[in-house]
């Protein structure tokens, strides 16, 4: 029988068919998720086939997960050298951010884009709690929000307390598959149960001495929204993992520097001191944001790729 992976809470996961039954099913034998080094073989988001052991108390056995059009990992807590997948088959990505309490960097937003753009996910900056801006919160948001939207992202400034502009992202979701990232304590679970009042997600406050969220999402679920909208709510992360990244592909993923590349001398140019490097010139001329450059040279020297 074939359904879709609606939560996984590490050894058993809830598998939707297309009569919407429930079924709870565990794998069958150790088998590694279609060739990733994966501390989770199945994600949320998979379509699987599995055979039925218990129908009245609608238990399963998973036996095989269908190709992926794309997923979006993190790197594994405690085995460093695995990934751990959030979510699979994913029509858009909703970043987060929020400019304190707690705070976003612009190297963790472009370690997200790196990361979806590699797999060909359309991300979506939600600028959350526009409610409680102050001075330095809204200049340093109207940067932010100038230099993606330049480069051609698409952002929108968000209350989810207020629902300022929550009807435009509903609009994006309808009929998609979505995921919710960001760190935790930005809004996603309290942007869910402004979707949805019925689902009552646990939320958290942040904590005044480090500005730092609980993990009130501790594993990956999918949610069904009545205008055809799927959205899978995932944990808050520290990092987001690049997995399977040459050192020579990163420039590709930053928008801006794959388009210039094109005009630099050298084919492999890593736009570090090159001679005739389009991107290096670009970056004199004011012509790209020196953020955006700054942050991709932490990504490409960065061993670890352990960035907040």
């Amino acid at each position: 029988m074939k359904g879709l992976v609606y939560k996984s809470t590490g050894n058993w996961y809830d598998v939707h068919t297309d009569s919407h039954e429930v079924y709870k099913c565990s794998i069958k034998g150790k088998f590694r998720s279609l060739g990733i080094k994966s501390t989770n073989p199945v994600a949320v988001g998979d379509y699987v086939f599995f055979e039925i052991t218990d129908e009245k108390e609608q238990r399963g056995v998973i036996t095989k997960i269908e190709p992926r059009n794309n997923y979006i990992i993190r790197k594994s807590v405690n085995l460093s050298k695995q990934s751990h997948i959030l979510a699979s088959n994913i029509d858009y990505c909703f970043l987060f951010v929020t400019p304190s309490n707690p705070s976003t960097s612009s190297l963790f937003i472009d370690r997200v884009l790196l990361s979806t753009e590699s797999f060909g996910i359309d991300t979506i900056i939600l600028f959350n709690k526009i409610d409680s801006y102050d001075k330095d919160d809204t200049d340093y948001i109207e940067k932010l929000y100038k230099t993606y939207t330049s480069i051609g992202y698409q952002c929108l400034k968000i209350s989810v307390k207020q629902k300022t502009n929550i009807e435009k992202v509903k609009k994006f979701m309808e009929n998609n598959v979505s995921v919710f990232t960001g760190h935790s304590g930005v809004g996603k679970s309290s942007m869910m149960n402004a979707l949805d009042s019925n689902l009552n997600l646990k939320t958290s406050e942040i904590s005044k001495q480090n500005e730092q969220g609980q993990h009130t999402t501790t594993f990956a679920e999918m949610f069904d929204f009545n205008n055809g909208a799927k959205v899978i709510d995932s944990p808050g992360i520290k990092g987001f993992g690049l997995i399977d990244i040459e050192k020579n592909e990163i420039g590709g993923y930053f928008v801006e520097i794959a388009k210039l590349s094109t005009h630099c001398k050298f084919n492999n140019c890593l736009h570090l001191n090159e001679p005739n490097c389009a991107v290096k010139s670009a970056l004199e001329a004011n012509d790209i944001s020196e953020s955006r450059y700054v942050n991709y040279l932490s990504i490409l020297n960065d061993d670890e790729n352990n960035f907040r």
